[in-house]
């Protein structure tokens, strides 16, 4: 899943190839809130930087991936555990998330939906912004296992 997240990462680089520093690094901090359980910091960093991101085709891909990504971490803060599904990507934002998978093979879209909005948004962070580059790679591992779990569905087993 090494190879499936380096070609999506240069597949990506091609829709996000810079963002100011300050909305890099508020991408990248509302990734990094959310993977250490910093619920409420997620929402506010997700907050800030939909309010950064210019509009186009695929920031409002990454727009919505901070917007599931906050539904959740409000979730979370709040004691709900089941994952949000009142914000969901479109069928034309999903050209820019990493997994698709076929509806009949969907045993839970809330947490694809989550899955997805945390890929992007690392991904987008990691092209974007380099200052934080270093507390981004700690976490490739667990966006790699993340990968794993779907390796089934994407039929790459």
């Amino acid at each position: 899943m090494e190879q499936f997240l380096n070609t999506y990462i240069e597949r990506m680089k091609g829709y996000f190839p810079g963002f100011p520093p300050a909305t890099a690094h508020e991408i990248a901090s509302a990734f990094l809130a959310y993977k250490f359980g910093l619920y409420e910091k997620a929402v506010s960093e997700c907050s800030n930087a939909i309010a950064l991101i210019p509009d186009n085709t695929p920031n409002a891909a990454l727009k919505k991936a901070l917007a599931i990504l906050r539904a959740n971490a409000d979730d979370r803060n709040n004691s709900q555990v089941t994952a949000d599904l009142t914000v969901a990507f479109t069928d034309s934002e999903r050209t820019f998330v990493a997994i698709v998978i076929p509806e009949d093979k969907n045993e839970d879209p809330g947490t694809l939906e989550l899955d997805n909005a945390l890929i992007l948004v690392y991904v987008a962070a990691l092209i974007t912004s380099g200052d934080d580059e270093e507390a981004l790679e700690e976490h490739r591992r667990r966006i790699i296992r993340l990968l794993n779990d779907y390796k089934k569905s994407l039929g790459l087993d």
